[in-house]
């Protein structure tokens, strides 16, 4: 193998070792039986899609799962729910499921079902809500949106994936991976300002939040454990350490 080779393996090994190690056991186990939640998404965004491209389906599907910004917020957020799995009719549907298969299915074994659900909902919440004060800005604002975007239909996976394969790559210490897609973003929106766009950028934001919170909550327990503050059991039990900490990369 050429010193090039060799870096490279070494810095795969170092980015994506930890990932790899966590979900290669449960998927030759179980392969899509360990994640379960995932086929489920899978299914649903098929299954939608089918529905609404019908005569009579487009309609019902709009009516429980589209989100305008012009919509009232209750009813918004109602629809919150299923218009993560709502693709857009007029794009292929098969890049969103290759996309909730391989992110959504990594993070269910890595984050667990519950926590992999509250990233994606957090992510479209985030897009959602900024749509309505990007239209409240204006267009002329650096962060604001024009008029007319209250009236796009935001529906679809895309906000839900990005935030959730930010977090997992923060959570797991692929930083590269993870600061690959948060730039891929930014560039789209640099390339082609859109609503899709920028909501993108404030899902990331929104996980961000929630990695800056997590971040501030772990440094003080382990500033409590030092201290001798916490949990009364000894430091080693009494913090629990990330994914990376404690863990070596093994693959």
């Amino acid at each position: 193998m050429n010193p090039l080779a060799r870096r490279l393996a070494r810095w795969a090994r170092v980015e994506w070792g930890l990932l790899y190690a966590t979900v290669r056991g449960p998927l030759l186990k179980g392969r899509l039986r360990a994640v379960p939640m995932t086929v489920g998404a899978v299914c649903l965004t098929a299954a939608v899609q089918l529905v609404q491209n019908q005569p009579w389906g487009c309609r019902p599907i709009q009516a429980v799962g589209a989100v305008r910004a012009a919509d009232p917020v209750w009813l918004a957020l109602l629809r919150t729910p299923l218009s993560l799995f709502v693709p857009a009719p007029d794009l292929p549907v098969w890049g969103a499921l290759v996309q909730i298969l391989c992110v959504f299915g990594l993070a269910e074994i890595c984050l667990g079902r519950r926590l992999t659900l509250a990233i994606a909902y957090v992510a479209t919440l985030a897009g959602t809500l900024y749509a309505r004060v990007g239209i409240a800005l204006g267009p002329h604002h650096l962060l604001g949106l024009p008029p007319t975007d209250a009236q796009v239909v935001d529906t679809g996976p895309s906000a839900a994936v990005v935030g959730v394969a930010v977090y997992l790559g923060w959570r797991y210490g692929a930083y590269v991976t993870a600061g690959g897609v948060a730039a891929a973003m930014l560039a789209e929106v640099l390339v082609k300002e859109n609503l899709a766009g920028k909501e993108h950028l404030a899902a990331l934001a929104g996980v961000g939040l929630l990695c800056a919170a997590e971040t501030l909550r772990e440094g003080q327990r382990r500033s409590g454990t030092l201290d001798g503050v916490g949990s009364g059991l000894p430091p080693i039990q009494s913090w629990k350490a990330r994914p990376g900490r404690s863990q070596r990369r093994s693959w």
